[in-house]
């Protein structure tokens, strides 16, 4: 079994000596969210969270990104919330990249370690404490459920990266492979959030252009990205932040596997009427 390693915030505050440039980006498209912008100066906490705080890297964006927000979580030793979710009818998805946290749905305890994957339905009945002696991070997904009649929710379920096989995309010899905790085919379920693998020199070789909102956080190694019109680099711990049909395509850097966390909506209607929802 390969021991990943997740890049992960640590927070801190630059120096005066800094300079200012930067690589963050906001455009109508796509916005760039660079490791280096994730400092204390940026953190949130949360209403009955203990012991912890956030880096909120995407919110539903009106003319932009609209169906989904993504925090990145840290959580101390002892901390975490027993009424994490103040929305009924928003679904989750949990992501560890550090340490582990203790995960209680429906009575039920389930320990997610670096790599662990969890899905919550809405209307869960869920706790999350780190019974840990180390800071835990982990990525926390929120989207409001579209329920259609006739179709079930998904319930909540657990799994970890470690113990899945990559599906290797046709023609590319195992080159770009996603690992996907749900299966596509699944109605029940209406977002996706996967890991994407390049190996170095893999390519994405078109330019993607889709009605599918993204959040693509670089989980290991580097990749030059083509987003809209612009060439960008990206490495781990950056945050790419995509409206829908904004076009894309990458090439992986090295020496390392190219990884990032997907998200993208789908499996519905798309809604019709200015407001309505």
């Amino acid at each position: 079994m390969v021991d990943r390693t997740y890049y992960a915030p640590r927070g801190g505050h630059p120096p005066q000596s800094q300079l200012l440039t930067g690589r963050a980006v906001f455009t109508e498209a796509y916005a760039i969210i660079p490791k280096g912008v994730m400092q204390d100066i940026v953190t949130s906490f949360l209403p009955h969270w203990e012991g912890t705080r956030l880096w909120v890297l995407s919110r539903p964006l009106s003319g932009f990104a609209e169906t989904f927000s993504q925090y990145i979580m840290e959580v101390a030793p002892g901390g975490g919330s027993d009424s994490p979710e103040p929305d009924s009818t928003a679904e989750g998805v949990l992501f560890v990249v550090e340490g582990e946290i203790a995960v209680t749905v429906a009575g039920r305890k389930h320990i997610v370690e670096k790599g662990g994957f969890g899905f919550l339905p809405p209307a869960s009945r869920w706790s999350l404490r780190n019974e840990s002696g180390g800071t835990a991070r982990f990525h926390w997904i929120r989207k409001s459920y579209e329920f259609v009649d006739g179709i079930d929710i998904p319930e909540a379920f657990f799994a970890n990266e470690a113990g899945i096989e990559p599906s290797a995309m046709p023609g590319t010899d195992g080159g770009w492979a996603t690992t996907r905790f749900v299966d596509p085919a699944d109605l029940r379920h209406d977002m996706h959030v996967t890991i994407v693998t390049l190996k170095p020199g893999a390519v994405i070789p078109f330019a993607e252009t889709h009605v599918m909102e993204h959040g693509l956080y670089v989980l290991e190694g580097k990749a030059v990205y083509r987003l809209n019109q612009d060439w960008v680099e990206v490495e781990a711990g950056d945050f790419m932040w995509l409206r829908a049909f904004c076009p894309q395509a990458c090439y992986a850097g090295g020496p390392d596997n190219f990884r990032y966390l997907l998200y993208k909506d789908v499996n519905r209607h798309m809604k019709l009427g200015a407001g309505r929802r």
